[in-house]
């Protein structure tokens, strides 16, 4: 489970439906339980999202089985651009602020 800041503003990117929709396209399915968004994508046989507030998104994954390395990276990249597009952040700015929440011990 990791919790991720989502950017001053951009929330209204994901409220309603938003966040839905953009799961069922950078990852081709999504199923809603009760308050939580459900999918899955190559290696993660289960993404579960939740927005917690404008802003904090919940992302929890469980991994399935690797056919290989390549599945493995095309997994991350994928999960790497629907955080990015949740959040407002990309991966680099998202390592730092975690590195400042570590450092504020925060975590």
């Amino acid at each position: 489970m990791v919790e991720y800041d989502i950017k001053k503003g951009w929330g209204k990117n994901i409220e309603g439906d938003l966040l839905e929709k953009m799961m069922k396209e950078v990852f081709g399915n999504c199923t809603k339980d009760g308050d939580k968004l459900i999918s899955s994508y190559g290696v993660l046989s289960k993404i579960e999202v939740k927005q917690i507030s404008n802003s904090l998104l919940y992302v929890a994954t469980e991994s399935g089985v690797p056919k290989d390395d390549a599945q493995i990276l095309d997994t991350k990249r994928k999960l790497n651009v629907f955080v990015e597009k949740a959040t407002g952040f990309d991966a680099k700015a998202r390592m730092k602020r975690a590195q400042q929440k570590a450092k504020k011990g925060e975590f």
